[in-house]
């Protein structure tokens, strides 16, 4: 740290969108500091054994009673295990308080879940930025899509997405490097869906670097991505943006900081600051900047948010339309089919694809309700051939098991939630963590809506899976708590009009100028696409914007 504790801009949290806002701040000039609340996590040197094999591990890269009671919750993540285990929090040493069930997966610590996440990366369109206008849930988006879709090129290039140009309006073409290739069976499924039902079905686009993106990747078809990647062959903080902002000079990092509350001087009506309590020591320190960006994660931001109380504000700065906290939102998944395939008996795939197939939202693109819901779901999944039944006992069972067995094929669906204003968090001050800060009730739920999209989700999977020509169809429904799609938005949403929104269309607080908000909190409704990509291009704009209004003066 430098002597100094005054700072051009400050950056909250160093996850997906706060890795971008430090890139962005650093290369425009300004002197950055990034709070990050857990520990560091060094590119490479922290990866530990993602380079064992499942053999080599003390538990052969399974879980153990003390993982699930140490951590209930991340456990259940498809992205937990032996070795990833350590980019996820302990849950007992961080409390929540779930007034409905509520699956919150956090990883405090640099690069937070951008080294945990699933990759994938579509755009929103004019689609997703015009529904809430045109059904009356949640309030109109104060942007369209041609605002926001040379930011998203702008984010694209560097951050590295594989994909394929498909002219598919739901989810507009990027800046791709060579698209991931899909196997014979998906291949032939593509064909039929696009023949029989009109349905495009494409390979997903996906943070998987196809090409050498300057010092990163290429990717290296092992699929342990989660477990950080030596090769750097997906997009990460801390394998690109943060890399990008030190490279300038301009970068300050200072980890094992947990942000407690945003300084507020009423008489200039801006932040000066932030006030922060180290996580090893306890000890309070401030830290001052000309401009704050808060991207400590949606819920993470929301509980700053709420904490950071004053007699302008004593429900929380910028909180005088009471929208703080509420409108919180996930996709809604655990839902689709699956099925076997007879044929192609003479071939097999090579390599680990870190990557499936990806079906494009169908229904109501005339923005209606025609299908008894309104909004629309997308699916991801793919085919892939196993293992032969093991017969027999040691050389049999041996030599049995290295035969290839039957294709099978799975695709679930993520379905798009609604925006409601009682689905909100709260500060509960009598319950406190071990820092002696308020912890957070969350009181969310899906509605209708969700559960009569869901009736279609599944019967959709099935039918096309059966249209496809495959066997043995099945589906299923396991309905996952929300928050276990570990896509939670909504919470200090975007909009035209200050009572009804937190943030203007340049993720600027209408009350608090020098206060900016770009990660999963602005999102004034959800789509059902992968948002990651939408974070990154939104902060890239917001940056821009801020930069030039500092220079202006205006803030």
């Amino acid at each position: 740290m430098p002597a100094s504790n005054h700072f051009d801009a400050i950056v909250v949290g160093s996850g997906i969108s706060g890795g971008w806002a430090a890139k962005e701040l650093c290369e425009k000039g300004l002197h950055t500091l990034v709070l990050e609340r857990g520990r560091n996590v060094e590119h490479i040197k922290d990866y530990t054994d993602t380079e064992k094999h499942p053999w080599e591990l003390p538990h052969r890269n399974t879980l153990t009673l003390e993982d699930r009671t140490n951590s209930p919750i991340q456990s259940e993540c498809y992205a937990y295990d032996e070795v990833s285990k350590k980019f996820f929090v302990n849950d007992n040493e961080h409390p929540y308080n779930q007034i409905n069930p509520f699956k919150w997966i956090r990883g405090n610590h640099v690069g937070g879940r951008s080294l945990m996440w699933g990759r994938q990366c579509y755009r929103l369109s004019d689609l997703d930025f015009e529904a809430n206008a045109k059904d009356g849930h949640g309030v109109d988006w104060p942007i369209r899509y041609k605002e926001i879709a040379p930011w998203y090129s702008y984010v694209e290039k560097f951050a590295g997405i594989s994909g394929s140009r498909d002219n598919l309006p739901m989810i507009p073409d990027g800046e791709f490097q060579p698209a991931m290739e899909m196997n014979c069976v998906e291949q032939l499924m593509a064909k039929e869906l696009k023949n029989k039902l009109g349905r495009p079905m494409v390979i997903g686009r996906v943070a998987n670097h196809t090409a050498k993106i300057g010092t990163r990747g290429p990717c290296q078809f092992r699929n342990k991505c989660h477990q950080g990647c030596p090769f750097g062959g997906y997009f990460s903080s801390n394998a690109a943006t943060l890399p990008a902002a030190a490279a300038t000079g301009n970068l300050t990092l200072r980890p094992n900081a947990i942000t407690t509350e945003i300084i507020y001087d009423k008489n200039t009506q801006r932040a000066t600051g932030v006030r922060i309590v180290d996580s090893e020591t306890n000890q309070s320190e401030e830290y001052f900047a000309k401009i704050i960006f808060l991207n400590a994660s949606t819920l993470g931001t929301t509980h700053i948010l709420l904490n950071s109380v004053s007699d302008a504000f004593p429900n929380g700065l910028g909180n005088g339309s009471d929208q703080i906290g509420r409108n919180l939102m996930d996709h809604h998944y655990g839902v689709g089919a699956f099925a076997s395939f007879d044929g192609f008996q003479d071939k097999y795939t090579f390599g680990r694809r870190p990557n499936g197939i990806y079906i494009p939202r169908f229904r109501n693109l005339d923005g209606g309700s025609s299908a008894g819901y309104v909004r629309g779901f997308g699916y991801q999944g793919g085919a892939s051939r196993g293992r032969a039944s093991s017969d027999g006992i040691g050389i049999e069972l041996k030599e049995s098991s290295t035969e290839p067995g039957n294709w099978g094929v799975w695709i679930g669906s993520w379905g798009e939630m609604l925006p409601y204003a009682d689905n909100r968090v709260t500060l509960n001050k009598e319950k406190k963590d071990k820092w002696g800060l308020p912890t957070l009730d969350i009181d969310c739920t899906f509605r209708e809506n969700e559960f009569n999209m869901r009736k279609d989700m599944r019967n959709s999977a099935a039918e096309m899976l059966e249209t496809a020509g495959l066997q043995n169809v099945g589906s299923f429904d396991d309905l996952p708590a929300p928050g276990f799609c570990i896509h939670e938005m909504g919470t200090a949403r975007m909009g035209n009009d200050p009572t009804s929104s937190v943030l203007n269309k340049w993720n600027q607080m209408h009350e608090v100028k020098n206060v900016f908000i770009t990660d999963g909190s602005f999102m004034s409704s959800s789509a059902c696409q992968n948002p990651s990509v939408t974070y990154m291009a939104f902060t890239a704009r917001a940056t821009d914007y801020a930069v030039r209004e500092l220079k202006k003066g205006n803030l």
